[in-house]
């Protein structure tokens, strides 16, 4: 798909270590967009050639006057917390339209104090602005079941019937390009998913096909997920209490907003694939974990 640009339109790029920011960087050096690199830490980052890589910290919003210097687009990862200053420091230095990478769950409804703040402050802003929702990634995958996959073979999952549609991160880039580079796509709200519905037991077996090997699945009590996950850290650890079904996505205690749903959900026009979006060809789950075998082994 071909998209007007201007040469000189240098993006800025938040979370540009992440790994949808790390595609979206190469995909605008690929256009011929100049691009900046935010990071905390820019000594230690290694992106594509070309990129400029700045120090700026989102919880620090003065960091940042000097990467939106000369800047026209940003794209903005959650940072609720300081998001309006941000936003008017953004508008100050000549910014002139932010992409918002959010989250499906504001869709959904679960979400009411994390990405939707930043939503709202961005839409209030008085830029123009493009907002990208994209559903579960299946990187999460690896950030949860890949520790006991690399050390054992192992899955230790609650809800093993429970379904999904798991997103490819280069599915969710692509869009934020497209909302980059093509300015009729500006006030669009689009929430992204994977194009398979699959149960996690389908997840493990497709990811067991990818890398050639056994996988086991231990089906538990949520108690006893909680208790592994905790045990194991990191980001499995910090979101176990989410995840299995002790406290909502805005992480009040004993309030439950995730379905864990068994069957395959109805067609919602709310909810679109990448070829729904772009006419690209969504990236099937197979091609996910065929993609990351190393990271699993």
């Amino acid at each position: 798909m071909m998209y007007q640009k201007e040469s000189g339109d240098l993006v800025v790029v938040t979370g540009a270590t992440g790994v949808v920011g790390r595609l979206a960087v190469a995909g605008l050096l690929e256009a011929g967009l100049p691009v900046r690199a935010v990071s905390r830490h820019p000594h230690q980052v290694s992106l594509p050639q070309g990129a400029e890589v700045v120090f700026g910290d989102l919880d620090a919003p003065s960091t940042l006057e000097a990467a939106f210097d000369g800047a026209r687009q940003l794209v903005l990862i959650v940072a609720p917390d300081t998001v309006e200053d941000i936003v008017t420091r953004a508008r100050l230095a000549g910014i002139e339209h932010v992409v918002v990478v959010s989250s499906a769950a504001v869709t959904a409804g679960y979400d009411t104090t994390y990405h939707t703040v930043v939503e709202q402050a961005v839409r209030a802003s008085g830029l123009e602005w493009t907002i990208v929702r994209p559903g579960e990634f299946a990187t999460n995958a690896l950030l949860v079941w890949g520790p006991s996959i690399k050390a054992d073979r192992r899955v230790v999952e609650p809800f093993p019937d429970q379904i999904g549609h798991p997103i490819h991160e280069a599915d969710i880039a692509d869009v934020v390009l497209a909302d980059l580079l093509d300015p009729h796509r500006r006030r669009r709200v689009d929430t992204i998913i994977g194009p398979d519905v699959l149960t996690k037991r389908e997840q493990v077996a497709t990811i067991a096909d990818a890398i050639g090997e056994q996988i086991a699945l231990d089906e538990v009590s949520p108690q006893q997920a909680r208790s592994f996950y905790q045990a194991q850290g990191g980001f499995a650890a910090a979101n176990a209490d989410f995840l299995f079904g002790f406290e909502s996505y805005d992480g009040i205690e004993g309030a439950v907003d995730e379905p864990h749903e068994t069957s395959a959900p109805p067609d919602d026009a709310d909810y679109l694939t990448l070829k729904q979006v772009t006419g690209t060809p969504a990236r099937t789950y197979r091609q996910w974990a065929q993609d990351h075998v190393a990271d699993f082994t």
